[in-house]
């Protein structure tokens, strides 16, 4: 299994409205996209954040899972409408489940 996890920034505050849309869609990806085991998002409340506005995590059944993921069309049409809410920044780490 993979852990694919991914920190969001963006130009400004997302509204409670926008946080919960993109949660819906982001969520949704687990029935489009093949090899996706969970699938959790949030909005970031530690005082540590460094301005990252929201945490994602992704379970991947294995690598190859992951690799198909980013091209997806669902996937990129979730990118397309996080850089529709000004989407600055993103940190990304991908490893092994031990």
């Amino acid at each position: 299994m993979v852990e694919h996890i991914v920190l969001i920034k963006f130009s400004e505050e997302p509204t409670e409205q926008q946080m919960d849309e993109m949660i819906t869609k982001t969520l949704s990806l687990k029935d489009r996209i093949p090899g996706i085991l969970d699938i959790r998002q949030g909005k970031n409340f530690s005082n540590r954040n460094q301005g990252f506005h929201v945490g994602l995590t992704v379970r991947f059944e294995d690598r190859q899972a992951l690799e198909n993921y980013g091209p997806h069309p669902a996937h990129q049409e979730l990118v397309s409408s996080l850089k529709e809410m000004g989407l600055v920044d993103l940190l990304v780490v991908d490893f092994d489940i031990k």
